[in-house]
């Protein structure tokens, strides 16, 4: 299979880098069987589209607005997903969206393609997650999982060193 798990956003505006760094803990923490491709694509909008073009699934994890309390999982699947992008959460969605839909024209949209949003607690200027976000990422990091499992990967949880955990009620 020819998946992609593209995390993006901004992690100098607080829990706009939400996305990121869920794919850094997907790395640090499991492997895959076959091997999927695994992507931090930070900000940037139409560089990623030769990483996007062609695969069999797709899976964006992103800090979204949908109305939802702050640290709300949400997960759409295929044409749910350009919907959401119409209301502009930063820069580089607007990016995503215009890829998604150059990939539509050229013929090369994903097969299968899955969100994976997190509701952001704060957007302000800042290095970090806030404490509500932060307890969101075990139950994103599922929601992404599953969406591997479902696509047949195999999934291996990697001996890592505990991270400072933050105490989520």
């Amino acid at each position: 299979m020819n998946i992609l798990v593209l995390g993006i956003g901004n992690i100098l505006l607080m829990d706009e880098g939400v996305g990121v760094r869920l794919v850094e803990e997907l790395e640090r923490r499991y492997r895959f069987t076959p091997a999927i491709d695994i992507l931090d694509g930070g900000t940037s909008g139409m560089e990623l589209l030769e990483s996007m073009a062609g695969r069999d699934h797709l899976i964006v994890a992103d800090a979204v607005l949908t109305g939802k309390p702050a640290g709300s999982v949400s997960v759409l699947r295929d044409g749910e997903v350009p919907a959401l992008f119409t209301r502009k959460l930063s820069p580089h969605q607007l990016g995503l969206a215009d890829v998604l839909m150059a990939l539509q024209l050229t013929g090369e949209f994903p097969r299968q393609l899955t969100l994976v949003g997190v509701e952001p607690a704060l957007l302000e200027s800042g290095i970090g997650l806030t404490e509500t976000v932060e307890c969101a990422l075990e139950k994103a990091l599922l929601a992404i999982l599953d969406a591997l499992r479902q696509s047949g990967i195999a999934v291996s949880v990697m001996p890592v060193p505990a991270a400072q955990e933050v105490s989520c009620d």
